[in-house]
């Protein structure tokens, strides 16, 4: 029976969440009836996250790519993609602030509505996010303005995703610093998507990697689909 589903995890310390992690994944998509796998892209992480991941393969339907140290997330999804097996493919935070659950509730929103894209999103009802300051509030909301013009989603830095391969083959991905969510949606190949509501809750493990460096990149990755004009028609009825 081929591999419905492959969930791509970039990781870079993650060795305390990711075994929670494979627990919920495999639980969320055996009650959902899907059959996937999970793809770890590890960047060579000192605290041996690679260790763990090689560990849980013994346990699950699991992948593991070692690259070399700190070689970047959006790299490392798009190494995932590559090597993936699923016939949909999704994308998951390893650091547990997006509910592994939410995979089954895309790949459903996908293959029961004749999707080809569907996002995690905390802007549309049903949505939120908890444990955040103030400031990280604003520059989310800023930056989802800020990418308006592109795509047609709410949450257009979501990183939190699933698609169908059709989407990305023969798209020359190009993205800078974490948003490779964006990149996607406003490159991809795609018709219908759908946005699925979720509540992000801030990691519970290691540290958080969002830095001024990130929103400079940010900026610098909206510029390039700025020139390139790579431009989504907004949502029917969104403000």
């Amino acid at each position: 029976m081929p591999i419905q589903l492959s969930v791509i995890v970039p990781t870079y310390n993650e060795a305390e969440s990711l075994p929670e992690l494979c627990r919920r994944l495999f639980d969320a998509l055996a009650q959902a009836d899907l059959r996937g796998e999970l793809v770890v892209v590890d960047d060579s992480s000192p605290d041996g996250t690679g260790d763990v991941a090689e560990a849980l393969a013994q346990q699950y339907p699991l992948q593991v790519l070692h690259r070399p140290p700190k070689s970047g997330l959006s790299s490392a999804v798009i190494d995932g993609l590559q090597q993936a097996r699923g016939e949909l493919l999704a994308v998951l935070d390893a650091d547990l602030s997006h509910p592994p659950e939410i995979i089954p509730r895309l790949a459903q929103a996908i293959l029961e509505q004749g999707g080809d894209l569907a996002v995690a999103s905390r802007y549309v009802p049903g949505g939120g996010v908890e444990d955040w300051p103030w400031h990280r509030r604003l520059v989310s909301w800023v930056a989802n303005q800020l990418a308006r013009p592109f795509v047609p989603m709410r949450d257009a830095t979501s990183g939190c995703f699933a698609l169908r391969r059709e989407v990305v083959e023969g798209v020359v991905l190009d993205p800078i610093g974490f948003k490779i969510g964006l990149e996607i949606m406003a490159k991809g190949r795609y018709e219908h998507f759908a946005e699925v509501p979720y509540t992000f809750r801030d990691r519970r493990y290691g540290q958080s990697k969002f830095n001024r460096r990130e929103v400079w990149n940010y900026l610098r990755q909206l510029g390039r689909l700025w020139r390139g004009r790579t431009i989504k028609p907004a949502a029917p009825g969104s403000s």
